[in-house]
């Protein structure tokens, strides 16, 4: 299943949904995986952590407070993650889009209310199975969160601030939508706190924190900094030639070398420079039985027996943006006793797997920070 045909496929197919036209099927009524008020919410779990050492051991719990009131909104895009036997998924909700909410998004809810559409994305059996991927596929992915946005800013956000975040296929549908919805209407702009995209290679103007993508949002390079980028891929090895992201140009994901880059924001050090990555992580495994779940256990993150719902690592690894041999990547080093991790399903996908947890903390630390500096700075 993981034969190099069906990796080139799966690429191609996460590439193309970054370029989808914004013509596309339209869906009648959005479908949420998760949003306030929505029973057995997978993105509103209780916060209690075990905090654990590098390998593994647990040291403490700590109680973990939610915010009461969050004034910020987040918006979700999940990955390429659908069993279903179909090209594009349908819109039931199953165990794998529950999982990958709970481990991608929910850590989010301390700071924010979380808003996760539903969308009949490219599915793994098409991508990996070697199939080819039609315009209209593509189109079909990306109309139902154009759809649930739409919505979403009509019937929920009224006014409110908003955090983006996406991953891999979820990455590259937003990358689209922020480039026709968000990034040329200063009134809709005005209310992005950042923007969260990872594993889906951000393009930017070579030398520059803005260009490529969007004329507008810049990569954050500062706490302080709103309406800003975070973007990066992980490795914890040289990225190989063939490498799969990190480098403009190649066949599959566009971009011309000598005109851009890739962007790479370390959540950890946005300033530039190394720092200790806060790896978060569920104490549940990733839904029994389905393919991102038995290709995610195979990475080798070091697994606690916590009765908490999550398990922190602090400072198991750390990290810091690369551009060695031409590639822009998060490269993490191992702290005494932590594993070094596997890239799944191969060398040129590096860590792609874990991107969203490896610096969870960190990530929803900076988002609590934006939101009280957005509160602030609108009155």
């Amino acid at each position: 299943m993981w034969a190099r045909r069906g990796i080139l496929a799966a690429v191609l197919g996460l590439v193309c949904l970054a370029v989808a036209p914004s013509v596309a099927p339209a869906q009648a009524k959005p479908v949420w995986l998760c949003k306030p008020g929505l029973a057995d919410n997978p993105c509103k779990p209780g916060l209690g952590t075990t905090l654990a050492s590098p390998s593994g051991e647990p040291l403490r719990t700590e109680r973990v407070k939610a915010d009461k009131r969050p004034k910020i909104d987040c918006f979700y895009v999940y990955p390429t993650v659908s069993d279903d036997p179909t090209p594009n998924s349908d819109l039931t909700v199953d165990p794998e889009e529950r999982s990958i909410a709970l481990y991608q998004a929910a850590r989010y809810s301390q700071h924010c209310r979380v808003f996760a559409p539903m969308y009949r994305q490219i599915t793994l059996s098409q991508l990996l199975g070697g199939g080819a991927v039609t315009e209209r596929m593509r189109r079909t992915a990306y109309s139902d969160v154009a759809a649930a946005w739409k919505a979403y800013l009509r019937k929920y956000n009224r006014g409110r601030a908003v955090v983006l975040i996406g991953h891999s296929q979820g990455t590259g549908v937003l990358r689209q939508l922020i480039a026709d919805r968000i990034d040329p209407r200063r009134s809709v702009r005005e209310r992005v706190v950042s923007a969260i995209l990872l594993g889906g290679d951000v393009l930017v103007e070579k030398g520059r924190d803005v260009g490529g993508d969007f004329d507008h949002i810049r990569a954050c390079r500062s706490a302080k900094q709103l309406g800003c980028v975070v973007a990066f891929s992980t490795f914890d090895a040289p990225v190989p030639a063939d490498s799969l992201f990190g480098r403009p140009g190649n066949a599959l994901f566009g971009g011309d070398p000598d005109k851009q880059d890739v962007l790479c924001v370390n959540p950890a050090a946005l300033g530039g420079g190394s720092g200790r990555l806060d790896t978060i992580f569920p104490s549940a495994p990733f839904a029994p039985g389905t393919t991102i779940g038995a290709a995610t256990a195979l990475v080798g993150t070091p697994r606690v027996a916590a009765t908490t719902p999550w398990v922190e690592f602090r400072g198991a690894y750390s990290g810091r943006c690369s551009s060695a041999d031409d590639a822009n990547v998060l490269q993490l080093t191992d702290a005494p006793g932590a594993p070094h991790l596997n890239p799944v399903p191969e060398a040129s996908w590096g860590l792609h797997l874990v991107d969203a947890n490896i610096a969870l903390g960190n990530l929803v630390r900076l988002v609590g920070r934006q939101a009280k500096r957005y509160e602030r700075e609108s009155g």
